[in-house]
């Protein structure tokens, strides 16, 4: 009996499932089969409320599988190592699965491939994590793109894959094969459940397509004014598209055939996010440096209070203590707010970038690497698609009076400033003593005062960006 493994990593669904499919139409029994790699569950980027979340998305897909005549077949360890076993144990000729395009991943299944082939085992890459092919979007000269505007063009023509239906059945699992076991976070050793931030969505695929057809059905309409209103307007799909819960081919088609302005500026959406996979594939050196080479000039500040007050939500500023809040308590944050959060970080408070990706990726349940460091470069202006700095210097307060005009989500993720007045919501600190005591919120004791000047420090700013690139 002709047997595959389908090693699933970022696709945990069983809609639109091309790995699958294919490994279905060429074999008589299918093994779906996850590896938890502690390099990833412990390393540079490791999360505790991402490694629950994704537990939680196992184990519903495990019923999923279950109740299509399968289940899924747990490992533990290097999957250069689990996969070749495992397809000796299963007697399995080949091991499909979806193509990534980070650094990491690419080692990594590079290494899999070559235990694979000395075993005679086929290794069968494809697509599913993406729209469409990141690799293949060329300028007229043949090089990878680094400005949006082009790639949207030319990913926009790109051929599309069918999206596909999810199986009734599937096969049996090898009688005698050893299933394994999803863990607990204590088990390990990560954390245990009540430390956790409770999550902004729920994990698993039934709440993420219930999600997305909700979406569809009402506010995608309106996405196209109301992406940037911080209190609601966006899908909060990220974390989904993460951990392939819904597939982006799928998303994408649903919403063009829905149609309208709202769904053509989500489309926009998953084209930035094919955008920087395509990016970080043909610049994997982005993972740790500035793209711009003279941008690797900038002299950051090492503040570790500044930090640290950035990190708690504890500036003065309410709109960015609101977004680092949020990001702590649900572990996502709009992203509106991760453009106000970032440049402050780098702007105002002058520190290195790369500290405020390394906090995302623990915390947020949408972390991706491509996604994270893409996003950071860009908002401190060293990454692709460059535009001069000041461009990318945001007020937070201006951006607060544009985004959260009636005050909803300050007021709800910093609660403490409640009773201010809407006229003084977005600088507190200007607040009379008499208005402080009406509203029961000093400053300084009750919330903190701001911990930089921003007009001072904007100023600062561009006078370090302006000599990194006099230097290169």
């Amino acid at each position: 009996m002709s047997t595959a493994i389908v090693w699933l990593r970022r696709d945990l669904r069983v809609h639109d499932h091309p790995a699958l499919v294919a490994a279905l139409a060429a074999h008589e029994r299918v093994v779906p089969a996850f590896v938890l790699d502690p390099v990833l569950l412990s390393g540079r980027f490791a999360s505790a409320p991402r490694t629950a979340f994704m537990l939680g998305c196992l184990r519903e897909l495990d019923g999923a599988l279950h109740e299509r005549g399968s289940g899924l077949v747990v490992r533990h360890g290097a999957a250069e190592r689990e996969l070749p076993a495992l397809a000796l144990e299963a007697s399995a000729d080949a091991v499909y699965w979806a193509s990534d395009a980070t650094p990491y991943a690419l080692a990594r299944d590079r290494r899999v491939r070559a235990a694979l082939q000395q075993d005679g085992v086929a290794a069968v890459p494809g697509p599913g994590n993406f729209v469409a092919d990141v690799g293949k979007p060329r300028t007229g000269s043949g090089k990878p793109f680094v400005v949006f505007t082009p790639f949207q063009r030319a990913w926009g023509a790109l051929e599309r894959r069918p999206v596909h239906r999810a199986p009734m059945r599937l096969p049996a699992l090898p009688p005698a094969l050893r299933r394994g076991a999803l863990p607990t976070l204590a088990q390990l050793g990560v954390c245990t459940e009540d430390t956790l931030p409770a999550p902004a969505v729920a994990p698993g695929e039934t709440a993420a397509r219930e999600r997305l057809a909700h979406w569809l059905a009402g506010d995608i309409a309106a996405y196209g004014d109301r992406h940037d209103r911080l209190a609601g307007g966006t899908s909060q799909l990220s974390a989904h598209l993460r951990f392939g819960t819904l597939s982006a081919r799928e998303v994408e088609e649903r919403a063009r055939r829905r149609g309208g302005a709202g769904a053509a500026a989500f489309v926009r959406q998953l084209a930035w996010r094919d955008f920087y996979a395509h990016v970080l594939l043909h610049h994997p050196h982005n993972r740790l440096l500035e793209h711009q080479p003279r941008m690797r000039a900038l002299d950051w500040d090492d503040d570790p209070a500044l930090l640290a007050a950035w990190q708690a939500g504890r500036t003065g500023y309410p709109l960015v203590d609101a977004g680092m809040r949020q990001l702590r308590a649900s572990g996502w944050m709009h992203n509106r707010a991760r453009l106000v959060v970032g440049s402050f970080l780098t702007k105002d408070l002058q520190l290195d970038w790369r500290a405020g990706e390394a906090w995302f990726m623990r915390w947020l349940l949408d972390g991706d690497v491509a996604q994270n460091n893409g996003n950071w470069q860009w908002i401190a202006s060293v990454g692709v698609d460059p535009a001069p700095a000041f461009r990318r210097l945001l007020n937070p307060a201006l951006q607060q009076r544009r985004h959260d005009s009636d005050g909803a989500y300050v007021r709800r993720w910093v609660p403490e400033l409640r009773n201010v007045p809407d006229a003084r919501l977005t600088e507190p600190w200007r607040m009379s003593a008499a208005e402080q005591a009406a509203a029961g919120c000093t400053i300084g004791h009750d919330y903190p005062a701001p911990v930089v000047d921003h007009a001072q420090e904007r100023r600062r700013a561009l006078e370090r960006y302006r000599a990194a690139a006099s230097a290169s």
